[in-house]
């Protein structure tokens, strides 16, 4: 494998006509937000910048959806944690 195939995943998917072509994904790589903005700071009472790291379901998001460095996730998982207590967030969506 060469350098060019060994960095790209390919999908192989058929066309309408019955050919099959491979079909390549292009993925960035996720950047810390908190280490990237130094004046981004992770607090519990700030709900709207938690909310980001939360699904619709409630659950907090992993690292790999994320892009957070391991030292923001835990602290960012602290913070939601600690919202969740004081009732600033909630701990699961309200579905009706």
């Amino acid at each position: 494998m060469n350098n060019y195939q060994h960095n790209y995943r390919h999908k192989k998917t058929a066309k309408p006509g019955g050919t099959s072509f491979v079909r390549r994904t292009y993925s960035r790589k996720k950047v810390c937000r908190f280490c990237a903005d130094e004046t981004l700071r992770i607090d519990y009472k700030d709900s709207r910048l938690m909310r980001n790291f939360v699904s619709e379901r409630g659950k907090i998001m992993p690292r790999r959806i994320t892009g957070n460095c391991a030292y923001h996730q835990r602290r960012v998982a602290k913070a939601i944690k600690i919202s969740r207590i004081v009732s600033i967030m909630p701990y699961t969506s309200v579905n009706i």
